[in-house]
């Protein structure tokens, strides 16, 4: 499948790499249709930004990440019913991402773990939910990923 991007100019998606999102994005429900857009060279990094591309509106693109690149100990509690249109969920399966709002100071650069996207890659069907835990929907991003990576520098 062909799609035009704001970002990307026009990129092949195969068909089956598709993410269906049934009640789309917070904000944005009539975007149902994701493609989930990474270097891949940078696939194996988990700090690395990637973008997860409306496939129904080329103009619409947010950058994801993995949540535990700047929160290791991030784990959800959420509605269970939430997750059952997206097919049985096992540990090799399920991808957690959040989006990122990059700000004019890289240091107020932030994720918000209260609403995590989950996709399950064997059926590529995803939702964002709000997370029942405390997590806030700004959580500043710099000194983690500086940190993380001073310790690979060791």
């Amino acid at each position: 499948m062909k799609a035009d991007t704001r970002l990307f100019g026009e990129i092949d998606i195969e068909e089956d790499k598709i993410i269906h999102m049934e009640n789309g994005m917070v904000g944005f429900p009539e975007l149902q249709k994701f493609a989930l857009i990474f270097d891949e060279e940078k696939e194996k990094k988990e700090n690395s930004i990637m973008w997860l591309q409306s496939m129904d509106e080329p103009r619409v693109a947010f950058p994801v990440m993995h949540p535990t690149a700047v929160k290791p100990d991030y784990r959800l509690t959420v509605n269970e019913e939430m997750l059952l249109s997206l097919g049985e969920l096992q540990e090799d399966n399920t991808c957690l991402l959040v989006t990122v709002t990059a700000a004019p100071d890289v240091k107020e650069t932030s994720v918000n773990l209260k609403a995590p996207i989950v996709i399950n890659t064997d059926t590529c069907r995803g939702c964002q939910m709000i997370a029942e835990d405390d997590y806030p929907v700004k959580f500043r991003i710099y000194e983690a990923l500086k940190g993380r990576k001073e310790e690979a520098v060791e």
